[in-house]
């Protein structure tokens, strides 16, 4: 086989490798063609193999049966096949592995001219085959972007975030470490501020001292501490030079830094743990308006991510500097990282925002009725921990049921705003703590303190009267039975007014009989206006006989409709997706199951699961919680037996209830405010 340059090429492509121009020993054609070549250098092919598969080759040939021959060899993206010969090869695949066809007495510089051609045709190939590998990576590289920041912009905890954020760059640069830095401000006091000059609004910088603070870092050759200890944002190390200039630094070795670099590097990490710090890039995180946020640090690329750095072997082995190419990529990444991380500290923002109205709605709630103060926290702690109870749950029907923490978030939002509502209810209704109003009650005692007057009257003129017509002797006899009648008459008259302050106090299970009222009502007085009147009005005597609680029915009506105002007030907030369901989850929390709950009746196909948990606890703590205007505090035995008996009647859910009772939930219903 032969071998040679031509001269033009050698004057075009010096730097670039002599391509082999090659024939087969056997094919005597090819080799006297090759040799009227002068020019060209020659040697042997043997046994059809290649010592360079990397060098481009150009394969003389005459004969269709050595071509059939070698055939696999020749028929490779680097190899062009020119065949001399007068007629095509009858073989359509060795025909079509030819490049160009010849005479076999082809002069020398047509010749030379189509290797040229071929070379240049493989040169092109090579080209066509680089660029395209290099847009497949490209394409790669934007998709995994796209990935990314899809997966941070999905991401609201922060700490999860910062996570991500550096797991990611590392994947993506094959990076063995990392750390983050977040700038941290401080507001300076008042006497370390700069006076601002003309009257002009003090820069944002002279009002606040910024700091780098570590917040994270990963390796996978050995074990990393969170040191937390502020940097300064200055020259003086690499991540204060990012933070202070928005320059990115792109180390080859560490340990050899370039003469003109004003930072240096902090080996005492290396020194304690045995590591060898090399290659590095740290970038800063920008947000949208440029703002640097933070410093994104990574160390140590590698060919093998997999690959530990355990021995200077191994990272003389396995280290090698960040490309440019790397480095505008996760200068992307960590400009994508930025924003996430204050769209994060915005939602956090928000929720903070939108936690201190929750608790100050509660609080307008609660003022209202200060009888019940707390019961709104409590619901929402006894509602987010039965939900973790049935979260839990491995085996039966809740087996299968999982409560996210958005999820959590959304039963504790409706837990405390569930009684919102009562805004809209008057206050005497919301507060009523007998049957009767105060002033009514005070209205019924002042008209028996008119009876007994009037009694004693009469009593006294009965006196006059016998004492006028009898005499003072048998008067004097008869006294006695004046005193006790009159005596008689004023206790009944108690006994009556007691029995009705007995009536008054309302229960909490239905019970209760009060035909006494009627007889008290047919008694009758006679009024200042000389008029005689009923001692007890149809109304009061109607408001006397209810049989639980202290609303008559058209009480219950409006203290009933607070749920419907509830559900209308909540209704109005731009909830998001993840907690869009708490305005129907607080409408049903007074639904009971077999349908006779309030206000739309529903029965048990109609009532979420969310639902249900929230009815436990909201029945519990009014039961145990304390005394409430219009009953006493049950003790915590006391409130579950009458849940039991709410079991009983079909009212709440037995398995919910029989969880709330094994994990004995109810001890913790006082605690702080859950985490969600």
């Amino acid at each position: 086989m032969g071998t040679s340059a031509s001269p033009k090429r050698r004057a075009s492509a010096a730097p670039r490798a002599l391509p082999i121009v090659a024939h087969f020993t056997s094919d005597p054609v090819a080799r006297e063609c090759l040799a009227a070549v002068q020019r060209f250098r020659r040697m042997s092919f043997e046994n059809g193999l290649y010592e360079d598969a990397a060098i481009d080759r150009i394969v003389l040939v005459s004969s269709e049966g050595l071509l059939q021959a070698h055939y696999h060899q020749v028929r490779v993206p680097n190899i062009r096949v020119i065949a001399l010969s007068h007629e095509p090869f009858k073989d359509p695949r060795n025909d079509g592995a030819v490049y160009a066809y010849f005479p076999p007495n082809v002069s020398e510089p047509l010749l030379e001219r189509m290797v040229d051609n071929a070379l240049d045709h493989i040169h092109l190939v090579q080209s066509r085959q680089q660029v395209n590998e290099r847009l497949s990576g490209a394409s790669h590289e934007i998709q995994e972007l796209n990935r990314i920041g899809v997966a941070l912009s999905a991401e609201h905890d922060t700490g999860k975030l910062l996570q991500l954020i550096l797991s990611k760059a590392r994947e993506f640069t094959l990076s063995d470490a990392g750390s983050i830095y977040l700038v941290e401000r401080t507001p300076l006091k008042r006497d370390q501020r700069r006076l601002p000059f003309n009257n002009k609004p003090t820069p944002e910088h002279q009002l606040f001292e910024e700091k780098l603070r570590f917040v994270l870092s990963q390796n996978d050759s050995v074990e990393t501490s969170l040191p937390g200890v502020p940097v300064e944002i200055n020259e003086r190390s690499i991540a204060g030079y990012v933070a202070l200039t928005g320059q990115a630094v792109n180390l080859e070795d560490a340990y050899h830094l370039p003469r003109e670099a004003p930072y240096r590097i902090n080996r005492s990490f290396d020194d304690d743990t045995g590591y060898r710090t090399k290659s590095i890039l740290a970038v800063p995180m920008k947000n949208q308006k440029g703002k640097i946020v933070g410093v994104l640090q990574l160390i140590n690329a590698k060919r093998d991510f997999s690959a530990r750095l355990d021995s200077l072997a191994a990272v003389t082995r396995q280290v090698v500097p960040f490309t440019v190419r790397r480095q505008d990529t996760i200068l992307s990444l960590a400009s994508q990282a930025a924003v996430a991380l204050e769209n994060s500290g915005l939602y956090d923002d928000i929720r903070r925002l939108f936690e201190g109205f929750v608790r100050a709605s509660v609080t307008a709630i609660e003022s209202r009725d200060p009888t019940t103060s707390g019961h709104s926290f409590r619901v929402a702690n006894l509602t987010v921990a039965l939900a973790e109870a049935v979260d839990g749950v491995t085996q039966g029907r809740f087996a299968d049921v999982r409560f996210s923490r958005d999820d959590m978030r959304e039963l504790r939002y409706a837990g405390l705003l569930h009684d919102f509502g009562k805004v809209g209810v008057r206050e005497e209704i919301l507060v009523k703590a007998k049957k009767l109003q105060p002033a009514q009650m005070e209205l019924i005692g002042e008209r028996f303190e008119l009876v007994k007057r009037t009694l004693e009257k009469e009593a006294l003129q009965s006196r006059v009267d016998f004492l006028l017509e009898k005499g003072r002797d048998e008067f004097l006899q008869s006294q006695a039975d004046f005193d006790s009648a009159l005596a008689d008459s004023l206790r009944e008259m108690d006994e009556y007014f007691q029995a009705i302050l007995r009536a008054n106090e309302p229960t909490l299970l239905a019970s209760g009989s009060f035909e006494h009222l009627s007889g008290i009502a047919q008694l009758q007085y006679m009024g200042p206006d000389g008029r005689r009147k009923p001692l007890l009005t149809e109304d009061e005597v109607r408001r006397l006989s209810i049989r639980r609680g202290s609303l008559d029915e058209e009480e219950r009506r409006e203290i009933e409709a607070h749920v419907i105002h509830t559900f209308n007030f909540l209704q109005q907030i731009p909830w998001t997706n993840e907690i869009s369901r708490i305005p129907e989850i607080a409408r049903l929390h007074h639904e009971k199951l077999n349908g006779t709950g309030y206000p739309y009746k529903l029965s048990a196909p109609e009532i979420p699961l969310q639902t249900r948990i929230m009815t436990i606890g909201d029945i519990f703590d009014a039961l145990a919680a304390g005394d409430r205007p219009y009953k006493r505090g049950v003790s915590i035995e006391g409130a579950l037996e009458i849940l039991g008996l709410a079991v009983k009647d079909g009212e709440i859910d037995p398995d919910l209830f029989e969880l709330f009772k094994s994990l004995r939930i109810y001890e913790r219903w006082k605690e702080e405010p859950f985490p969600y």
